[in-house]
């Protein structure tokens, strides 16, 4: 599936496994964009049998233009208890610096939605930082709606690091 961004230098498509490091890459970036905790000098190795192997946890989807991989997405499908229904978690989307506000947020953020439909989700959820101004700004204008929730994380087990 490779989806036309309206751009003459540019697409998206689904990543392959020749991408990981450059998605190791833009995952370290997007980490420190949201000031989380960096991410672990492994994760192309830990990401391939997520991503590529014969049943995958969850897909992503690559912008690429003039031949670099200059942002990303990734989504996995979840299940709603409350609608009885499967549904995609977008668990990242991000595009670099230099490349925000020409498109690519919206090509790939559309290429999801396409490619969660395909897999019989429902809806596409997913969440962004509350200091994001412009990401939330960019989601609303793309037909999203927001629902108020404090997002948890509870470790269970050691870290892999």
């Amino acid at each position: 599936m490779l989806k036309d961004t309206g751009r003459p230098d540019g697409l998206i498509r689904p990543a392959t496994s020749a991408d990981l490091s450059a998605i190791a890459r833009l995952c370290a970036d997007h980490a420190a964009f949201e000031r989380a905790e960096p991410v672990p000098p492994d994760l192309a190795a830990r990401l391939e049998p997520m991503l590529f192997s014969a049943s995958p946890r969850a897909w992503c989807l690559v912008a690429e233009s003039r031949g670099e991989l200059i942002g990303y997405a990734t989504f996995s499908p979840e299940f709603s208890t409350w609608q009885a229904t499967d549904y995609a978690h977008l668990d990242c989307l991000f595009v670099t610096e230099p490349h925000r506000g020409g498109g690519w947020g919206r090509a790939l953020l559309s290429a999801v939605k396409d490619a969660a439909a395909s897999r019989g989700a429902a809806t596409l959820q997913w969440q962004t930082p509350d200091w994001n101004a412009d990401a939330i700004r960019f989601y609303h204008r793309m037909g999203a709606r927001a629902r108020s929730k404090v997002r948890f994380s509870l470790p269970v087990r050691p870290a892999d690091r």
